[in-house]
């Protein structure tokens, strides 16, 4: 049987990334085809590495955000090292960094000197604040870009101060902006002449682009969205409500006819049928009694029993999951979103699946993350250092 391609073979990226937003979005392209370098220090390498739960001294992280990469130890403040470098983006694709602005610049590995070796070179640069304006100079973790891009503001209850979700999410936000950025111009270099350009991903405005209706609300209006809780804003009802047995229960009943069998499904026909309740601007204006009737039915019941009378009715519901009812939950399992996998040791373990699901050439995991400088020396042998060269780069600490 012939192994199906992947949309992505055939690309080089050179990723100059650490920690999340760099190497997350080079991961969706190593996942799909492409052939990622890795590019990291010799000293420790990418701090990910050392983040989170560690399993005999490696990060359980780390063997998911670089599965499919190859590691290339290279000392980027050794001349001979910038070399490397420079040799592996004139046969590149995409590079990907996200440095602060300026840091490439003074190593000579800017977009100009970069490009000027490789004009069809598509650079992929995620900051705080992006490479231009007053502050693109300033560090900017994914905290700052959730809090100045307006989600950190809107998360949370009224009556508390704001939230963070669990996850780094604006991180993760940027780097899918900056893998679909980095598509967008690989199509325009296809097929409008060859010439690559920079994909320039700010973290603040990568959550700002996902903020909904916020900015013309407030510009026409002069309303400013505030925390809600769990409640979906102006859209009623759509909530997390709580059992009888303790767990949390999601539902989103907020089309017409569906809150219409949600209330018979809970006993109450008549507000089904009351005419006031027939549209949403109904609804939210008298949300507090909708939310209390809901409140009351599900804490009268067990989850078990909540969900089956919602599933009956056709009701969009869900418990509010965590890892431990992901793992065997026979949706997750039908569709591959639980791999098996093992460690270095030979100790299997789960890891999650790929997204998005192509139905033709899927992307897959062909290897996790590797050890450091794991593909150095096979790499350069590749840009044609013998094994003396390569040698003497160790020695004089270039790699």
């Amino acid at each position: 049987m012939t192994e199906t391609l992947k949309p992505l073979a055939g690309l080089k990226v050179v990723e100059l990334g650490t920690l999340i937003a760099g190497p997350f979005a080079a991961r969706i392209l190593a996942e799909f085809g492409a052939e990622v370098i890795k590019i990291e220090s010799p000293d420790g390498g990418d701090p990910l590495r050392k983040w989170r739960k560690l399993y005999e001294g490696t990060s359980l992280w780390w063997y998911v955000q670089s599965r499919n990469k190859k590691s290339v130890t290279v000392n980027l403040k050794h001349p001979a090292g910038r070399e490397i470098v420079t040799k592996l983006v004139a046969q590149a694709d995409i590079v990907v960094e996200n440095f602060r602005p300026g840091v490439l610049e003074k190593l000579g590995l800017g977009w100009e000197a970069l490009s000027a070796v490789n004009p069809g070179l598509v650079m992929l640069r995620l900051s705080g604040f992006g490479q231009s304006g007053p502050l693109a100079q300033q560090p900017g973790f994914g905290a700052i870009g959730e809090s100045m891009g307006g989600l950190r503001y809107v998360t949370g209850f009224p009556d508390r101060p704001p939230v963070k979700t669990g996850i780094s999410i604006g991180d993760s936000i940027a780097a899918l902006w900056g893998a679909l950025g980095t598509l967008m111009a690989l199509r325009h270099r296809e097929h409008n002449g060859g010439q690559g350009q920079v994909v320039d991903v700010a973290l603040y405005e990568a959550v700002f682009a996902m903020m909904e209706s916020l900015v013309p609300e407030f510009d026409v209006f002069g309303f400013v969205r505030e925390r809600t809780g769990n409640i979906m804003p102006g859209i009623t009802p759509s909530n997390t409500h709580t059992t009888r047995d303790g767990r949390h229960v999601a539902i989103g009943a907020n089309g017409d006819a569906i809150f219409q069998r949600l209330m018979r499904a809970i006993g109450r026909a008549d507000l089904a049928d009351d005419p006031t309740l027939a549209d949403n601007a109904g609804r939210d204006a008298r949300r507090d009694e909708v939310y209390a009737v809901i409140d009351a039915w599900v804490a009268a019941h067990d989850e078990v029993e909540v969900l089956a009378a919602l599933t009956t009715a056709e009701v969009p519901a869900s418990r509010v999951y965590s890892v431990a009812d992901m793992m065997n939950d026979p949706q997750y399992l039908a569709r591959d979103m639980i791999e098996s996998a093992r460690l270095p040791d030979g100790k299997p373990f789960r890891i999650p699946g790929i997204v998005p699901r192509l139905s033709a050439t899927p992307g897959r995991t062909e290897w996790l993350g590797p050890r450091l400088g794991e593909h150095t020396d096979a790499v350069l042998g590749e840009l044609g250092y013998p094994a003396g060269a390569i040698a003497h780069l160790r020695e004089e600490r270039a790699i």
